[in-house]
């Protein structure tokens, strides 16, 4: 049996992290939204027992027990007791390590896809709440929609969809380690975002409101060993998106734009600066 999924990336359209947990782990506080790059999974539920397989088409990426997709396989089989061997194929179109949730998305495709493949007959919830010992993130990408997300990424709150505003992505050409940018975390000097006045702008879709309220807290850490990011999001703001900030840990930054020319402008600008260049749509 063979089954599909769409993983679309996502971004953060805020972030925020309140405090440190005692096990050193963070707290989150977050509004998510997909957009329309995505990666795409395909499954094969096939008679060689007990067998997982991971292939992708990057270069960059595990294909072992590292690799998030492969432990989405490995948790439902285990909770199951399925004893079918299941070979994931990955076409990788989200960029690698850049704060878009591409791993944490294959991940969620993957539980969804065995969950439909194999009846289990899961809600999205269930999936979500099973998905949390992957990464923080898989549990939104069960959802892929616009949502608040707290705790440690397990409290999931769906919220009024996005317009279908344009989105311009830009990745420059520096890897970011999560683990390091989250161990650099000073809380008494994190200037926290309102993020109770975003969700009340979403709610009474004021999407102009909205964007004077979003942000990234994490940006004061990562700009500050990568100078690069700062500069793509200055070119953002300055060529006219309605906002512009960093995606999760870094390095991509996205501008949001409701005009699509605007956002081409600034798409055409920013292939000058960058090779990893996106010109798509919100989910």
């Amino acid at each position: 049996m063979i089954v599909t999924e769409k993983a679309p990336a996502k971004i953060n359209l805020s972030l925020d992290t309140p405090m440190r947990y005692l096990d050193g782990s963070q707290q989150w506080d977050m509004v998510m939204n997909s957009i329309d790059l995505a990666d795409y999974i395909t499954i094969d539920i096939h008679d060689h027992p007990q067998t997982i397989e991971v292939c992708t088409d990057s270069g960059f990426l595990p294909n072992d027990q590292r690799n998030l997709a492969y432990q989405a396989v490995h948790i439902l089989k285990t909770r199951f007791h399925r004893s079918e061997g299941v070979t994931v194929k990955i076409k990788k179109n989200i960029p690698v390590a850049a704060g878009l949730g591409g791993g944490s998305s294959d991940a969620a495709a993957v539980l969804r896809g065995l969950n439909r493949g194999w009846q289990l007959g899961l809600t999205l919830d269930e999936l979500a709440h099973l998905s949390l010992t992957i990464d923080s993130d898989v549990p939104y990408c069960i959802y892929n929609h616009t949502a608040h997300v707290t705790g440690h990424g397990e409290q999931v709150t769906l919220l009024p969809s996005c317009p279908h505003y344009w989105a311009v992505i830009a990745k420059p050409s520096v890897s970011v380690s999560t683990p390091i940018i989250l161990k650099q975390i000073n809380y008494e000097q994190l200037e926290h975002l309102d993020n109770q006045g975003l969700l009340d702008a979403i709610h009474q879709q004021d999407w102009q409101a909205a964007f004077a309220k979003m942000g990234n807290v994490l940006e004061c850490v990562t700009m500050q060993e990568y100078p690069k990011i700062k500069k793509l999001k200055d070119g953002m703001l300055r060529l006219g998106a309605d906002m512009a900030h960093m995606s999760g840990t870094g390095p991509t930054v996205f501008g949001i734009c409701h005009s699509e020319s605007r956002a081409k402008r600034i798409y055409n600008s920013m292939r000058g600066f960058c090779t990893e260049v996106y010109l798509v749509m919100l989910l």
